[in-house]
């Protein structure tokens, strides 16, 4: 029965009506879910819908749960390591919002909208492409954290040096420009991004030489990982197609 169970909700089995009704069903709560965070007022339906989402995130939940260790394959421990997984704390998350777990402070800073949020990132358990993306992530994470270490280094190094070489006041028009580093690193990542929202901008010659510098380092960051990205997603693209042939062939 918890096979049966474990193949419903994770959708194992092609072809299988209750698995993907059960996904649609899914689907449909988690969107349903966030379409009250797109209104400013508040209607007495959204309490409704919030009511029986999270029923179905509960049952999701509970469901995930006791098959554990189909999932984990590591027998009655499964049960003990299943809640601490990543999947199972953003189910947690999502569920949290109804409950009274909440404390009026972190109400008061609209933690239970963020919460909310959270629950989009159910929607990537139920749908393939994004796994497939997420094992092009998984494999090609040595570059990609590597481009990303000389991309922190480097916004870090432009953010210290504009910090210090930069005036706290613009003398042409009297605005301050780096109040703090942190706006230094904002504008660092926003230079490196090449987005220059132009909010902060350089007054002396050495921070202009230093944002033109980011600006075309930026262009090769953000070149090297979308190549190495691509080329990774197509070879799997290819090996999904290469596998389905061959069942369709043992099939035949």
């Amino acid at each position: 029965m918890r096979q049966k169970i474990y193949n419903i909700i994770e959708n194992k089995e092609e072809k299988n009506i209750i698995g993907i009704a059960y996904s649609i069903i899914m689907l449909l709560s988690i969107i349903a879910s966030v379409i009250p965070l797109m209104f400013v007022q508040y209607f007495p339906i959204f309490q409704q819908i919030e009511d029986v989402t999270v029923s179905f995130f509960i049952l999701d939940y509970i469901l995930r749960w006791i098959t554990a260790d189909i999932r984990l394959g590591k027998k009655w421990v499964s049960f003990l390591i299943y809640p601490f997984t990543p999947w199972a704390i953003v189910d947690i998350i999502s569920i949290l919002p109804i409950t009274n777990v909440l404390s009026q402070g972190f109400k008061a800073f609209r933690m239970t909208r963020f919460f909310r949020i959270i629950r989009l990132f159910k929607l990537l358990r139920h749908y393939d492409k994004i796994k497939l993306l997420g094992r092009v992530f998984e494999k090609e994470k040595e570059v990609l954290l590597s481009v990303l270490g000389i991309a922190i280094l480097y916004i870090f190094m432009t953010a210290l040096i504009m910090f210090n070489m930069e005036p706290r006041i613009n003398p042409e028009t009297g605005t301050v420009t780096f109040e703090s580093f942190f706006d230094a690193l904002y504008w660092a990542t926003i230079t490196l991004t090449t987005v220059g929202y132009g909010d902060l901008t350089p007054v002396t010659n050495i921070g202009r030489i230093v944002s033109m510098l980011s600006s075309i380092f930026g262009v090769a960051i953000i070149a090297l990982p979308s190549g190495v990205i691509t080329a990774s997603y197509l070879d799997e693209l290819r090996k999904l197609n290469n596998n389905s042939q061959d069942k369709n062939e043992k099939q035949i």
